[in-house]
């Protein structure tokens, strides 16, 4: 097969990226709507399929026609993926000694994957990356193979390519789709002239517990805003047409509740119950596959004692049946293989037939589906019509994407961060930081932003001058001397005022040496004000990142104590893939900003916050503990019969107070909650009202009703400067056959406004909002009262009440 798309056209789509990207970037600044991105709570009925792109005819004949000319080891090679070199030997050897005990395996040599792809038995690629080398093997595939059917290249794209945006935690943060709709168009448009046409993004997991490090690669702990920033990056991805240059089939994982992991540590088990699931965990997923998700991958966890890799009610009832799903699932890396490790399978035999039965269609790494099913389809265990229906579902896929037509990456190459991209990434980093704290500075006036009077800083921290760790974990294929550090960016600013910055790194991440104190000590003491960036390197996050502590590590804080004792005033920059507990500098550093890791333009962005070129707009999409003790925590928990309502939880508890649902050592509450978020203004609500003050039940009780009740509330800004507040709907359902949460997100939207502006802001409330998950896992409304809250946070107060009545 010929690529039939040549280098002068290929070049004219690469260049009218940027237009593009411009384009993208003005629809997510005009983002001003409510975004009521209900969670369709449907029952068990069969839906139209998912994803229109896949499922259309002209699709289905090609598909056919090439399934009846394919062998079984041509069928099995699409159900196969590998690294560039093959199969890890050393991997699989330790994965089958552990779940093998005292036996041990002969170690595999790894196959050639040039000699895989020309033979027809390797139907996509792990982490291959680059033009030279994704083209060299495309080559093989439709130049020398029997059927000419072209790879996959998938990988691990998270938050950008080259130019990487903020992790994904931070940019759900932004509260803001739009913008993640255009960070994700750039990312796959960079990706695809690198050979990639596949990411293995979003991770759409709900995680209650920062413990988990890969917390930062999802939307943190609320199913609604989770499942509104699924949607958003699988339009920025796929965008409507997938057979384009600039898009690439999203992966949506983990499926599912993967960020449920008991104890918050990496692959760890998930139990719960089928409400909970439903109502908590599967809305992302299910955002993204109603909005075409192309992929899925399944889950390392057992959820209520089966692996997701092998649990057919999740793959098949839930999934297929129930929502429509059409594309296909990938495993996890080695996931099959780890059936074993789990104790349902005691051989590759029988992991591979409960992977491929359950609805696994194509085995990432574990060298199981291409060894094992042959044997399982001639002895009838494993029946053909589950091989040929798997293998639909990726040349589906591949056709979709416009493979056969267009196999081969073409046009220059992007190799470092796009200029023209930097704008929106940085756009999207200062949306990202969160402001928690900003008190007063000596001259009576918040500390932030800095006055331009200001004519000496102390810059401080392992952070400050550290580009490697300002992309965080899964940073693209980034470049380091691409990334704009804090001290790259403080240094340019403060020469533009006459100012001078001083700069003392302090202390490694992580480590116990003090040999630096002293200098930091000496440049705070020099300075007018103490900037101090802390927190985590990239690797204590993401996956297999789980940390039994939440606080500062290393000797961090003790450093942050010793800087702030000079009596300076001291700004503090945390960066994380999580939240940490904050607890001391809460109570004694006067600026406080929450900035993850943001990305390619990390210090540009910071610094334009601590000037006040722009004003924090971010809010937090997990809640900060007090301690580590109080995790999992989160703000939508179920309430308790013994509530601590009234009682003052900062001192001990006497014999009144002691038998309450508390502790005896920290207060309940988050130390900064779910939806928090300062800004250089300020912004007051009044006028939280409902539209009718009851709903009849017999109007309400339909899956597709959408309309049932306008709650509208005025929010004016009563600061001096202009600011963006995030307007946060919530809803509250009392007297249900079933305890439900104390209040639940179910609308936001993003709101500018001029100093002494207000602006009157509605949410529409239907059957997604106001229904809950019963345990046949049901959606269902019943004859109850509701309260809904208008604000800035989760701890909104004004608001308004109404029912559903017979």
């Amino acid at each position: 097969m010929k690529n039939r798309v040549s280098m002068g056209t290929m070049m004219k789509r690469v260049c009218a990226t940027s237009a593009v990207t411009m384009a993208a970037l003005l629809f997510s600044s005009a983002v001003a709507m409510p975004v009521l991105f209900g969670q369709m709570r449907n029952g068990s009925s069969r839906h139209a399929p998912s994803n229109a792109q896949l499922a259309s005819p002209a699709i289905e004949k090609r598909v056919e026609v090439l399934l009846k000319q394919m062998t079984l080891e041509e069928k099995l090679g699409q159900l196969v993926q590998y690294s560039d070199s093959g199969y890890d030997g050393e991997a699989q050897t330790a994965a089958e000694a552990a779940a093998a005990p005292g036996k041990n395996p002969v170690a595999k040599d790894k196959v050639d994957a040039m000699q895989l792809v020309s033979t027809g038995r390797l139907g996509s690629m792990l982490n291959t990356v680059g033009q030279a080398r994704t083209n060299a093997l495309q080559h093989a595939a439709v130049e020398k193979s029997r059927l000419h059917i072209p790879l996959m290249f998938g990988a691990d794209i998270i938050h950008g390519y080259k130019t990487v945006y903020p992790i994904p935690l931070g940019l759900a943060a932004t509260f803001d789709p739009g913008l993640v709709t255009a960070l994700g168009h750039i990312s796959a448009t960079e990706a695809r002239t690198g050979g990639v046409d596949w990411f293995y993004s979003p991770m759409v997991d709900i995680s209650r517990d920062p413990r988990w490090g890969r917390t930062q690669e999802g939307a943190g702990e609320d199913a609604y805003l989770g499942a509104a920033m699924a949607r958003a990056y699988i339009r920025g991805y796929q965008g409507d047409d997938l057979s384009l240059p600039t898009s690439v089939a999203a992966s949506v994982k983990h499926f599912a509740a993967y960020g449920a992991a008991e104890a918050g540590r990496e692959y760890n088990t998930t139990d719960m119950s089928e409400s909970r699931l439903q109502q908590d965990y599967l809305p992302p997923y299910k955002a993204a596959v109603e909005a075409g998700a192309a992929t899925i991958m399944s889950a390392f966890n057992p959820l209520n004692g089966v692996p997701a890799s092998a649990n057919r009610y999740l793959l098949q009832d839930v999934l297929r049946d129930r929502w429509g799903f059409d594309g296909f699932v990938v495993s996890d890396y080695t996931a099959v293989m780890e059936l074993r490790n789990h104790g349902i399978a005691l051989d590759a035999a029988t992991a591979a037939r409960k992977a491929i039965t359950a609805g696994v269609d194509v085995d990432m790494m574990s060298h199981y589906y291409d060894a094992e099913l042959p044997a399982l389809v001639k002895s009838g265990k494993v029946p053909m019509s589950v091989i040929d229906e798997a293998v639909r579902r990726v040349l589906r896929v591949k056709f979709a994407l416009g493979l056969f037509e267009h196999p081969y990456a073409e046009g220059p190459e992007v190799t470092t961060a796009v200029a023209e991209h930097r704008p929106l990434v940085r756009k999207a980093a200062e949306e990202a930081i969160v402001l928690l704290k900003n008190d007063s500075s000596p001259s009576e006036r918040p500390l932030l932003p800095l006055s331009e009077s200001i004519k000496k800083i102390a810059l401080i921290g392992p952070l400050a001058d550290n580009s490697g760790e300002m992309t965080g974990s899964w940073g693209g294929d980034r470049r380091d001397p691409d990334v704009v550090t804090v001290k790259d960016a403080l240094e340019a600013r403060a020469k533009k005022n006459g100012a001078t910055v001083v700069y003392a790194k302090g202390t490694e991440i992580l480590g116990d040496s003090e040999t630096g104190f002293a200098e930091a000590v000496d440049a705070a003491k020099q300075a007018d004000v103490a900037v101090l960036a802390l927190g985590e390197s990239s690797e204590m996050s993401g996956e297999a990142g789980s940390r039994a502590h939440l606080d500062l590590p290393g000797n961090q804080e003790k450093l942050l104590e010793a800087v702030a004792a000079t009596g300076r005033p001291v700004v503090l920059l945390v960066f994380s893939g999580r939240p940490l507990a904050l607890t001391w500098a809460a109570q004694h550093v006067p600026a406080l900003m929450e900035t993850w890791f943001p990305g390619t333009e990390a210090g540009s962005a910071i610094v334009d916050l601590l000037y006040g070129d722009v004003a924090p707009s971010g809010k937090l999409p997990m809640s900060f503990p007090r301690a580590v003790g109080q995790e999992p925590l989160y703000y939508n928990h179920f309430p308790t019969g013994r509530p601590p309502i009234g009682l003052d939880l900062t001192k001990a508890p006497n014999f009144d107070s002691r038998f309450f649902s508390r502790y005896i050592d920290v207060p309940n509450a988050a130390l900064f909650p779910f939806g928090y978020g300062l800004s250089y203004t300020q912004f007051a609500y009044q006028g939280v009202t409902v539209s009718r003050n009851a709903i009849p039940f017999d109007e309400a009780n339909h899956n597709d009703a959408r309309n049932l009740m306008t709650v509208t509330a005025t929010v004016r800004n009563t600061g001096n400067r202009e600011g963006t507040e995030v307007v946060q709907c919530y809803v509250r359902n009392l007297g249900a056959s079933l305890e439900q949460p104390v209040r639940s997100l179910e609308g936001f939207e993003r709101v500018t406004l001029k100093p002494g502006e207000s602006k009157q802001v509605s949410f529409k409330l239907g059957f997604p909002e106001l229904s809950f998950y019963d345990n046949t896992g049901r959606a269902v409304i019943e004859q109850t009262d509701y309260t809904v809250w208008v604000g800035g946070s989760s701890e909104a107060a004004e608001h308004a009440e109404f029912r559903i009545v017979p």
